[in-house]
């Protein structure tokens, strides 16, 4: 947890670092995601990590509410975006640095074997803060192509990648789709350098290539031929299709751009991490 916690923090950093300063009008920019500016992006994160904060401290009092956000219905999340657009630039900034924080404090307390409740299967503490980790690059990788800043990509990724390994069914049946039989082996390097391998050894159905690439594509932050992976066999074609790290209905993910196009377009300029 220690690590998982240190790693988040970092991650947090530099999102902050990205939007602190920006000017009002930046707020407002439109990101990829269709009809979120940058201010939504940054509220969407506060709101669940005020959300992690209830699962971590109060879980039957998360269980409700959970209750209440499902008879909503699928415009729940851009309900609650467009909830928080009257907020001042530097309101919505304070908010996100704040519930980052109470986060952060709850999941310090667990161990990290705790079971919590959260809007898709019960998680670990430990996978959960996988997943504010995992959200935060994803929703930073939004907020950094709205600005048209450019990301180091880090060894955090290696637990997107983790995240993404591990969700490979669920985005199959939230789709109605039964997951392949055949195994996929993932071969991927860091930006160290260093290999990232997840799957058995010898299996015909393979995914090679960066680290960058491959999460960018479980985030669905970029199209596969917006990658330079290397995807061979039936199953792991079928896979890239549907990837999906994060809980919650399938988007529509990103349009194709050109190929290459995530190896230019994903460092932070001027910002580099812990």
């Amino acid at each position: 947890m220690g690590e998982l916690l240190a790693d988040l923090c970092a991650e947090t950093d530099d999102l902050d670092a990205v939007v602190r300063g920006l000017e009002p009008a930046a707020w407002e920019l439109p990101t990829p995601a269709d009809g979120w500016a940058v201010r939504d992006q940054i509220s969407h994160l506060a709101w669940f990590d005020d959300a992690a904060t209830v699962a971590a401290t109060d879980p039957d009092g998360f269980r409700a509410a959970r209750a209440a956000f499902a008879d909503r219905g699928a415009s729940a999340v851009d309900e609650l975006a467009a909830a928080s657009r009257g907020l001042a630039c530097d309101r919505l900034h304070d908010w996100f640095r704040a519930a980052r924080e109470r986060s952060l404090e709850a999941f310090a307390r667990l161990e990290a074997t705790a079971r919590l409740p959260w809007y898709g299967p019960d998680m670990s503490a430990a996978s959960f803060v996988t997943a504010r980790l995992m959200e935060t690059w994803a929703h930073g990788q939004d907020v950094a192509d709205a600005l048209g800043v450019v990301r180091i990509p880090t060894a955090r990724l290696r637990h997107v990648a983790t995240l993404g390994v591990r969700a490979m069914p669920y985005g199959f049946t939230v789709r109605g789709l039964e997951p392949p039989a055949d195994p996929v082996r993932v071969e991927l390097t860091l930006p160290d350098g260093s290999p990232w391998t997840a799957g058995p050894l010898g299996a015909a159905n393979v995914i090679r290539g960066t680290a960058l690439d491959f999460c960018l594509l479980v985030v669905r932050r970029r199209h596969l031929d917006d990658t330079f992976l290397d995807v061979r066999g039936a199953a792991a074609r079928a896979w890239t299709e549907v990837a999906q790290a994060f809980a919650g209905p399938p988007g529509k993910g990103r349009a194709r751009l050109g190929s290459g196009v995530s190896q230019g377009a994903t460092r932070w300029g001027g910002f580099r991490p812990a």
